[in-house]
């Protein structure tokens, strides 16, 4: 059996942290849901950070 790797993005700003494994079923984005699949102009929850890029991945 293959293991999956999933991966956590932080938010610069607040901290935040998107984890692939749990997703963010708040914002629409059920367990799973990869980094990439993300919309580009998706920002952060919790402190608005405009640019998904700003993230950093952990």
């Amino acid at each position: 059996m293959a293991e999956t790797t999933t991966t956590s993005y932080r938010c610069p700003v607040c901290d935040y942290v998107y984890d692939e494994a749990t997703g963010a079923p708040r914002e629409g984005f059920p367990a799973g849901t990869s980094w990439n699949d993300i919309p580009d102009d998706w920002c952060c929850p919790d402190c608005g950070v405009r640019e998904k890029i700003d993230f950093e991945k952990e």
